[in-house]
């Protein structure tokens, strides 16, 4: 028997692969499918299952490619309805794998139809749980991002205190836990950084574990949640009614375009031009009105986020032989109208004697030196709950999560200094705010990581109940 989690940063999102005498399983695949395919192919072994936990809302699953390449069976657990032939397995039902048995345990909470997947090995034994969204370390799956259901967080919450009670605590101590993701998906609140651990561990450390009333329960699960990102519920239909294949979506994205063809299909399919270098070569040149989202960072879930028409044409910028890595990563969170690259790049675009605009940037100790002499107005654009631990004093929130909903915050009049962690996001809400008139603003390098180095004043600190 073999186990192997497959775990993909850009989206802190975990899928495995089960191999067992010539037979193997992928559980909650991302959309592109050569990797699980090459990695059976390794193994001499034949995918006969592609298992999902539940409707994903954070990535579009390659459940439909990967069935539809290697003949597996779509596995989705009790009470699922998906648009397109699968299984819809029983609350206990046994799937056989090889010499080991995969069995099915019906855990809703964080969506009605999510699943854990319970893993006996050859000898019979209890292995590991792939628990998909439900129990995460540290942590549990929340339970606001149901798609089309008349029920409130406060009953899923509900279910999903039952579901950890009476499914998953009653397993051995020694049992692995899989989870569907780790720190730094919007997924959970407060998620440890490991990606896998013992059930045993969990139930002595994970707050949702612990003794406690359902009403208990249900508060501690449901404080401290913001609006989910925007993306959502868009993945989950997809996921649940069914999508293009991602090698038609690569095809039309993968069209190398001069200078003067990238600007044509700008004007003419009012596209949308991102840039993905990386920040300090967007400051010192990009074109103007296209928006910074990096690849070397959490690239797709920032487009998801921020970007509201997932079938906008998108045009992109991409250093030399990044390309295909970026139309991949769009497609993950469900953006499959790229429409071509500029060769060349950016410094193409420059050699052109096109029109070139730069982002204004300073030190965090030179706006110190100048903080108290001199009126200015700082913008932190980190999420509320990390502005809340602990901020510069006289600096206003503005996080980059709901930037297209709190525009009116903001005037063109004004002189803005912004900042984020380490220079990322601010960078991107730079970009994103020049691109709708708002010129005069200054990305502070380092970020608050450098600021709180400064003499400059800070509020007191406070423990982050949450990282959304």
């Amino acid at each position: 028997m073999k186990v192997e989690q497959i775990y993909t940063g850009c989206l802190a999102e975990a899928a495995y692969y089960i191999e067992s005498n010539g037979e193997a399983v992928i559980i909650d695949p991302l959309r592109e499918t050569d990797p699980y395919i090459e990695r059976a192919e390794a193994d001499g072994a034949r995918i006969k299952y592609v298992l999902e936990t539940h409707f994903h809302a954070d990535f579009v699953s390659g459940h439909l490619d990967l069935a539809n390449k290697t003949g597996a069976t779509i596995v989705f657990g009790p009470t699922a309805k998906p648009n397109f032939e699968a299984h819809i397995a029983t609350d206990g039902e046994e799937l056989k794998v090889g010499n080991v048995i995969i069995k099915v345990l019906h855990t809703p909470g964080h969506t009605m139809e999510s699943s854990t997947f319970l893993l006996f090995d050859e000898e019979g034994k209890e292995h590991a749980i792939f628990t998909g969204d439900t129990l995460f370390l540290g942590d549990v799956g929340r339970p606001d991002l149901a798609v089309k259901t008349d029920l409130t967080r406060e009953d899923l919450a509900g279910h999903l205190f039952d579901s950890l009670r009476n499914k998953i605590m009653p397993l051995s101590d020694e049992v692995i836990v899989y989870p569907g993701h780790g720190a730094g998906s919007a997924c959970g609140k407060k998620m440890s950084s490991e990606t896998w651990g013992y059930l045993g561990d969990q139930k002595k450390t994970n707050y949702a574990l612990q003794p406690m009333t359902r009403e208990e329960f249900v508060k501690e699960v449901t404080d401290g949640l913001v609006a989910p990102p925007q993306y959502f519920p868009k993945n989950a239909v997809m996921n649940k009614m069914g999508y293009d294949s991602i090698d038609d979506i690569l095809a039309k994205g993968l069209n190398p375009l001069s200078v003067r063809a990238f600007k044509a299909a700008w004007a003419e399919e009012e596209a949308l031009v991102i840039d993905t270098r990386h920040q300090d070569d967007f400051a010192n040149g990009f074109i103007p009105g296209s928006i910074f989202i990096g690849i070397d960072d959490n690239f797709a879930m920032w487009v998801g986020a921020l970007i509201t028409d997932l079938q906008i044409p998108i045009l992109v910028v991409a250093d030399e032989g990044r390309q295909e890595e970026v139309v991949t990563r769009l497609a993950r969170v469900g953006y499959d109208n790229p429409i071509g690259y500029l060769e060349g790049g950016f410094e193409a675009w420059s050699a052109a004697g096109e029109e070139v605009d730069t982002v204004e940037e300073v030190t965090a100790e030179d706006l110190a030196d100048r903080f108290d002499k001199e009126g200015m107005n700082v913008l932190d654009v980190r999420k509320a709950s990390e502005y809340n631990a602990q901020h510069v004093v006289g600096a206003q929130n503005f996080p980059l999560d709901f930037i297209n909903s709190n525009m009116s915050e903001v005037s063109r009049d004004k002189r803005y200094f912004l900042h984020c962690a380490g220079g990322y996001r601010s960078m991107i809400t730079a970009s994103i705010l020049k691109s709708r008139g708002y010129n005069d603003v200054v990305n502070i390098k380092g970020g608050y990581k450098a600021l709180v180095e400064t003499n400059l004043p800070m509020t007191e600190f406070e423990e982050q109940i949450t990282e959304l």
